[in-house]
């Protein structure tokens, strides 16, 4: 038997089938997203979006599904009755206004036009200032619930961009019947049924199993007409590992599959990845790296501690606390300077040596030794997400010479990751959530062995990566054989899933104490320079942000 899991990224979806008797990945298909992010100008209109808006169209979605799964059985060479489940993961929070019959407004033709009736990627990061105010307010009433989130919440999540269409756009709020995780839509769309998942509820909807959605009162606070903040997002919430249902007679058609095939409730694509490299208890941080990173473990007991982006009871795995942080830029940290800043020739030396741009510059950027290019970034080159919070944070490189090159450059942009995840390890042990080791998963971790030996050396600790390059797909596809259940060929529990069918260890990095020591010379002047610009002097970069907002916003009038 076999389950296929679907991992819905930034730019792309990819659709792995496992095999459920050995773990074997028969195939993975990656479907790129046909309009990519839009962030530019709106498809319908050429329009040009505001700063920090991110935006997709749903029917990449689907296209994922119809391409990816038919490719998928033909590249494994099984058949379509042989598959009895299915999960799906996504990036979160990713959520978009949708009809009472799940269609997104932006396919309707009276709508396209209409910005705000569009997907709102993870990355939109316009609904800043409600975020801001979600934190005043909720700060100066005493709220329970935001030290479940370290203190702060973020633009990235559901309601501040829910309050962001309620004022800017109140027609596209009143016209939609739900505003649900890109997720769920996906659920919705397969089996024909509106089930929420309760991972992103938590994580993201600042809803919990004990106290539900914060009061009534305290979204009046927000804005005194928000009067219903669950008409969008409903109440009920249902847990990981749930059957939603079976794929609907038409969809199964089209896909190529049976009505008998279970489907999951969604899943957030960095939360899949725990059981999908194989963590089952408390002490190892996963690292979903990709455009950003997502850090995750669990333990036993709650504990509440400043700088998370959540703790959630059952949000990773049951029967435990889990645990989200993270960074906001990575790869598309090291996308950007690879387009902006590496000279022609170095691409024609990539070619000429018949490597891709980033391998050519990783081997150019291991000649260094620990601290001998002289620089250090602050990687907030998207905000920074753990542990100050702050989406108006904006990246920093000092140290610059006449003398630096791109490599040297290139080279302190991998630092400077690896700086930020030691931050958040050592805020998770200073608040008694203990870390032994580091699991890393996703592209990077098996392109870049250089960056996972920094991330050993800058954390003193081991790193450990798995021999499959799609644990997010193969943790989804994990939960799709939950959902099928014993009964149809597939497990009781994500635990029991995760111990049959994790993959094998590819390799550990193990940190050299001579690097470590250098390292810790460099991160002192990173956690200075972190708390500085981050903290006391916060001021200086939301300035340099403001000021560029303002000129921007004046040349569009």
């Amino acid at each position: 038997m076999y389950s296929i899991g679907i991992d819905y990224g930034t730019e792309s979806g990819r659709v792995l089938i496992l095999n459920l008797a050995n773990g074997e990945e028969m195939a993975t298909v990656v479907v790129p997203y046909r309009h990519g992010v839009i962030d530019d100008v709106l498809p319908e209109t050429g329009e040009p979006l505001p700063p920090d808006w991110a935006l997709q169209d749903p029917d990449d979605y689907i296209h994922v599904l119809t391409e990816g799964i038919p490719a998928a059985l033909a590249k494994a060479g099984i058949r379509g009755e042989e598959v009895i489940g299915i999960g799906i993961d996504f990036t979160s929070c990713t959520v978009l206004p949708v009809t009472r019959d799940g269609i997104p407004l932006c396919a309707l033709p009276e709508w396209r036009r209409n910005k705000h009736a569009w997907v709102k990627l993870w990355k939109h990061h316009a609904a800043q200032r409600i975020a801001d105010r979600i934190n005043e307010v909720a700060a100066a009433r005493g709220e329970t619930f935001l030290s479940r989130y370290g203190g702060r919440i973020s633009s990235e999540w559901y309601f501040p961009k829910l309050l962001e269409v309620f004022e800017e756009a109140p027609e596209v709020y009143a016209a939609c019947d739900r505003f649900i995780e890109a997720t769920d839509f996906i659920v919705w769309f397969l089996t024909g049924r509106e089930v929420r998942n309760s991972c992103t509820a938590g994580y993201k909807a600042m809803w919990s199993e004990e106290e539900g959605l914060p009061s009534d009162d305290f979204f009046r606070a927000l804005h005194p007409s928000f009067t219903q903040p669950a008409e969008k997002l409903g109440t009920t919430f249902y847990p990981l590992g749930t059957r939603a249902g079976y794929l609907r007679p038409d969809v199964a058609d089209m896909l190529g599959l049976t009505t008998r095939v279970a489907v999951a409730v969604g899943n957030v694509d960095a939360h899949v990845s725990v059981p999908g490299c194989g963590v089952s208890e408390p002490g190892t941080l996963v690292m979903v790296m990709g455009t950003s990173i997502c850090h995750l473990t669990v333990t036993k007991e709650e504990i509440r501690l400043p700088g998370i982006t959540g703790v959630v009871k059952d949000g990773i795995l049951p029967g435990w606390y889990g645990y989200e942080a993270g960074q906001a830029a990575v790869g598309d940290m090291f996308a950007w300077f690879v387009q902006h800043a590496v000279p022609g020739d170095y691409f024609a030396a990539a070619e000429k040596a018949h490597l891709n741009i980033y391998e050519h510059l990783e081997r150019l950027a291991a000649r260094f030794a620990p601290g001998e290019t002289g620089l250090v970034a602050l990687d907030w080159w998207n905000g920074n997400r753990s542990i100050l919070g702050d989406a108006d944070l904006t990246g920093v490189i000092a140290g610059l010479t006449l003398a630096s090159t791109p490599e040297a450059v290139y080279r302190a942009l991998l630092e400077s990751t690896a700086f930020g995840t030691r931050r958040i390890v050592e805020n998770f042990q200073a608040h008694g959530v203990a870390i032994r080791d580091l699991a890393a998963c996703g592209g990077i971790a098996h392109k870049s062995p250089l960056l996972m030996q920094i991330y050993a050396d800058v954390c003193g600790l081991p790193v450990t990566v798995r021999a499959s390059s799609e644990i997010p797909a193969r943790g989804a596809a994990m939960f799709g054989a939950v959902a099928a259940g014993p009964e149809a060929g597939g497990f009781r529990t994500i635990q029991e899933a995760s111990a049959a069918l994790a993959p094998p260890v590819l390799r550990v990095y193990q940190p050299n104490g001579a690097a470590k020591s250098v390292y810790d010379r460099v991160y002192a002047i990173y956690k200075d320079l972190y708390e500085m610009l981050g903290q006391s002097r916060v001021d200086l970069l939301h300035a340099l942000k403001r000021i560029r907002l303002d000129v921007t916003g004046s040349q569009r009038i």
